[in-house]
């Protein structure tokens, strides 16, 4: 028998199984950087980005890793100019109503986190219908993170426990750390082994502060339209190198 070609659709050989993070996060940068490379208007960029990341949900699907995480839409990027603004949110609009079908036959399950109140009454609308019909999926646990900050998260769940205690629902003796991970946006998904930025900005830009504590973290030159199943792939063979003690010895 000949041996069998190992494509990139499949888990590459020089990868172990047994040891790929359950849960990857990304920060998903360049966008604007690959189009203005190219001489194209930033909004090209991001219809780029949203299939680079389309693929790499699937590949998440086809390589067993359960999780991932992306960071869309930061509490900072309203700061941007409306145009591109108004263009993201439609972009994510669409990509909820578009993709769905999709989602649902390959078992995706939809999660958004962030502060969702300032979204438009459409695009809100969109994200819960999208979530509602994905919820009993047993696939892959989508998590988008659109109006996200991590210090505004932390002090939501402050915020919600202060309430228990001055209800009387709680002591303040009560609180913990499991106590206040319950009460975050990601309470249901256990903490990201691996948290990826592309474009080289060695920061993590307000993105999951409590959750990232023990993340292994890899930084990529590669713009994000340009992270491919390859870039992906080396990624998790860097992951792979790592030892991961935890704090112990």
């Amino acid at each position: 028998m000949t041996p069998k070609t190992t494509s990139l659709i499949e888990l590459p050989t020089d990868l172990d199984c047994t040891q790929l993070p359950q849960h990857v996060a990304v920060i998903m940068d360049g966008n604007g950087r690959w189009a203005k490379q190219r001489g194209f208007p930033r909004m090209m960029g991001h219809k780029r980005g949203a299939q680079t990341l389309k693929d790499l949900l699937r590949c998440c699907k086809d390589w067993g890793i359960s999780a991932l995480t992306v960071y869309a839409f930061s509490t900072e990027n309203w700061g941007r100019s409306m145009e591109e603004v108004d263009f993201l949110m439609t972009l994510f609009e669409n990509l909820f109503q578009v993709e769905l079908a999709e989602m649902v036959s390959e078992q995706v399950k939809l999660e958004v986190v962030g502060n969702l109140v300032n979204l438009t009454p459409s695009l809100y609308n969109a994200i819960d219908r999208a979530k509602n019909a994905t919820q009993h999926n047993q696939g892959v646990r989508f998590t988008v993170a659109i109006n996200y900050g991590g210090r505004q998260e932390i002090v939501r769940a402050c915020q919600a426990i202060a309430t228990q205690v001055q209800e009387g629902l709680i002591k303040a003796s009560d609180i913990d750390e499991n106590l206040l991970a319950q009460h975050l946006d990601t309470a249901a998904l256990p903490d990201p082994d691996l948290l990826i930025r592309t474009s080289g900005e060695m920061r993590i830009s307000n993105f999951l502060l409590w959750q990232l504590a023990y993340a292994e973290i890899y930084v990529t030159d590669t713009l994000w339209p340009d992270f491919d199943r390859r870039a992906f792939h080396h990624a998790l063979l860097n992951y792979q190198q790592r030892h991961r003690r935890f704090g112990k010895a």
